[in-house]
């Protein structure tokens, strides 16, 4: 299972209020939360991602509140993959039972750059900076978490 596209880059510390502001959790379409995503850290990011991009970032990612909007709003938005020096628990946990990819990889956060174009192997946990010609390993996927993205979440995965 691979990964490819555009990296979208952001610092430390990105908080689910800025991957998907309080304001918009009233409405459970998921279309309508990803206009809004990441609107308070990039204004443009929901009329410039495209499917398959990536989000690369430093430390803590996901961090403040348990909202599993978030990271539904990020795969909603069409981005095949997170990688980052460190994410919050939570929000980890929220990405994997939804079926967003996410990678922690302290290197590829270091080296990787906005509009970097990136490709992610998630068997080996190799990525790959098609833009600089270098490869960092993160962590592989194991099995089951292989089968829960691709069943598209935990529940999905539960059904079969």
């Amino acid at each position: 299972m691979k990964a490819k596209g555009t990296v979208h880059k952001y610092g430390d510390n990105v908080d689910t209020d800025v991957i998907i502001p309080a304001r918009y959790l009233t409405t459970p379409d998921m279309n309508e939360l990803a206009k809004h995503c990441m609107e308070d850290i990039d204004i443009d990011f929901a009329k410039n991602v495209k499917k398959g991009d990536l989000i690369v970032a430093e430390a803590n990612f996901g961090c403040g509140s348990s909202r599993e909007h978030a990271p539904a709003a990020i795969k909603a938005s069409g981005v095949s993959c997170v990688i980052a020096k460190t994410f919050a628990r939570i929000f980890y946990r929220n990405a994997i039972n939804i079926g967003l990819p996410i990678l922690e990889c302290e290197e590829a956060a270091e080296r990787i750059e906005n509009g970097d174009e990136v490709e992610v192997d998630f068997d080996s946990g190799v990525i790959t900076n098609i833009t600089k010609g270098e490869t960092y390993q993160g962590q592989s996927f194991p099995e089951f978490l292989i089968n829960i993205i691709n069943k598209n979440g935990l529940l999905n995965s539960l059904k079969d």
